[in-house]
């Protein structure tokens, strides 16, 4: 029989979440950024902005983004590599892909961009000097393969750097949990006129490993060295990893 693997709260076939979670970012494309605000209350610009100016990315350097969605980080990366350096923006997704490459096109920016699967990515050995993933690792099947394949194209002495939701401070959890299952699928509902969507945002959070867990897995993938920074009481964890 066929592995299985969570989708949200339910199981689903191993070769079914990608197309599942590809119907879900079809779905919410067009909404994405203002849901972002809307649910953050506008701290995703903060938690990005955190990546960035402590990434340690200078003028010359290659940066992979990862699951880049409508570019925020590629924009960010672009600024602090300059004319000289190289950054792509890449998604497994082609509405998020499209409507970040349309978005960062308008604003006179113009990127290599890649249609990448994180579990297969289409780089060489020892290519870049960081790896971003913001807001993507947990939709990922594999989440084991896809670290390995960050770790694969980074350069030694390269840096990963995973922002994703996680385990937030326990004495919050009620609150965060009734925010989470009443109120995001309203948003989506009102907004993006799709509250399945945000029931799966909320469920796939859940599911997600937590700090630690994280960190144990990136060692296990071969980092040399992991850590975390919670945010927002760890609504939020920048995690990063280090190639030796």
């Amino acid at each position: 029989m066929e592995k299985t693997t969570h989708f949200g709260f339910k199981d689903v076939a191993e070769s079914e979440k990608a197309d599942k979670v590809a119907e879900v970012f079809h779905s919410v494309a067009q909404k994405y950024d203002v849901m972002n605000d809307m649910m953050s209350a506008g701290l995703h610009r903060v938690w990005k902005h955190f990546t960035l100016s402590t990434s340690g990315v200078k003028p010359g350097d290659k940066v992979l983004d990862i699951a880049g969605g409508t570019g925020d980080l590629a924009r960010g990366w672009a600024k602090r590599v300059g004319k000289t350096g190289e950054v792509w923006l890449t998604d497994i997704n082609s509405s998020m892909l499209t409507v970040g490459r349309d978005r960062l096109l308008d604003e006179g920016l113009m990127l290599p961009v890649s249609l990448a699967d994180a579990e297969k990515l289409p780089f060489p050995d020892n290519y870049f000097n960081a790896v971003s993933v913001a807001f993507g690792l947990r939709n990922m099947t594999h989440k084991d393969l896809a670290l390995k394949e960050m770790l694969r194209v980074l350069k030694p002495g390269g840096k990963l750097m995973v922002l994703e939701f996680s385990k937030v401070w326990k004495p919050l959890s009620p609150v965060y949990d009734l925010y989470s299952f009443k109120a995001l699928p309203l948003m989506g509902k009102l907004i993006a006129n799709d509250a399945a969507s945000y029931q799966y945002l909320a469920e796939s959070i859940r599911m997600h490993p937590d700090q630690d867990t994280l960190k144990q897995m990136m060692l296990d993938a071969g980092f040399g060295k992991a850590d975390y920074h919670n945010l927002s009481a760890g609504v939020v964890a920048l995690h990063k990893g280090y190639k030796f």
